[in-house]
């Protein structure tokens, strides 16, 4: 895990640049915005620009903390019960401006239409009755290791973390593809297509903000919806690991893949797979400020689990993702500027 740590001329550099952005717009949402955050990236610090190519383009390691931002805890307000914007009772702008410009210097910032009812900035929260879920708004179980949208073929090449609150310390997991170490014969057979890999519950109507009437009334999002329950009813078989055999890339997920009941190879190779992982499984405790941008492609993350006390308290982050080729998604997207994958 690398440690980026602005120092004291890099943190007044990069607060200037986000206040005068911030006073600029009250809201992040608009894909305007977005735009305008790939150009003032460029005034980040240079030594910090430097450490985020380099990970970008060195692939030196699974994940990278940046560390240094401030966060004011009186000022960004109690933790809201639920991720919608809607339902939060105090902004945060001004984090989401330094995330966004961190998350940039790594590629394009994008939502997904079903998921977060199509926001690209995320809160992370728990969310009473969610507490057994297998969601980032769960709390008591165990959120498993997994590939952000590992079902997806737009999947984000990096998914990027800023904790605005953990009073309690909860780790966030973590195990990167160069931490584990597999036989020659069971790598070979997972990166032949011969495993499934279900759409997460975070993508299902049930688990947004919208309605009937809502999905009825926009075409594209019905058909969003519409695409994930086929993803979900006859999902096609994919690799577990593609790209260079040397120094592979992988789409996993937990709780969400498998392997055919008539392919003995494919679920040994499959125990194997989760096996190695699980046993190099390693705890990241992110503190207020920092940003924790994790390779989609070569890591896997989670969450241990804790109880949510719902005052205001608990564990806050906010959460991009990061493509770094926002044309693949074009046909997926509305129009040329959005940044909402359909």
């Amino acid at each position: 895990m690398l440690v980026f740590t602005l120092d004291a001329r890099e943190v007044s550099e990069v607060e200037t640049l986000v206040d005068m952005l911030a006073a600029k717009r009250q809201f992040t949402s608009d894909s305007k915005f977005f735009q305008d955050i790939t150009f003032y990236a460029q005034e980040l610090p240079r030594r910090l620009r430097e450490f985020m190519v380099d990970i970008k383009y060195g692939e030196r390691a699974g994940a990278c903390v940046v560390s240094g931002f401030p966060v004011d805890d009186r000022a960004i307000g109690r933790t809201p019960p639920h991720w919608s914007r809607e339902k939060q009772q105090v902004p945060t702008v001004r984090e989401e401006i330094g995330l966004a410009l961190f998350g940039s210097l790594l590629g394009d910032l994008f939502g997904w239409a079903t998921q977060q009812d199509g926001a690209v900035i995320h809160n992370i929260v728990p969310i009473a009755g969610h507490e057994h879920e297998q969601l980032g708004s769960g709390s008591t179980d165990l959120l498993l290791w997994h590939t952000e949208e590992a079902f997806h073929p737009l999947r984000c090449d990096y998914l990027g973390l800023m904790c605005l609150r953990n009073y309690d310390k909860i780790p966030t997991t973590f195990a990167s593809i160069d931490m584990i170490d597999l036989e020659e014969d069971v790598r070979q057979i997972l990166f032949q297509p011969r495993f499934l890999i279900l759409p997460d519950k975070s993508h299902f109507v049930a688990y947004s903000d919208a309605n009937g009437k809502e999905i009825n009334k926009n075409q594209q999002l019905g058909k969003a919806y519409e695409s994930i329950n086929r993803m979900n009813e006859t999902p096609d078989k994919m690799p577990l690991l593609y790209g260079d055999p040397a120094s592979p890339y992988m789409a996993v997920d937990l709780v969400y893949m498998q392997a055919p009941e008539d392919d003995k190879e494919a679920q040994y190779a499959l125990n194997r797979l989760i096996a190695v992982i699980d046993a190099k499984i390693t705890d990241i405790v992110l503190e207020p400020g920092e940003c924790c941008f994790i390779d989609n492609f070569r890591a896997v993350h989670g969450r241990k689990p804790f109880l949510a006390r719902y005052d205001g308290t608990d564990r806050w982050l906010k959460r991009i993702n990061i493509t770094r080729d926002i044309r693949k998604s074009r046909s997926s997207r509305g129009d040329l500027a959005s940044r909402v994958v359909y």
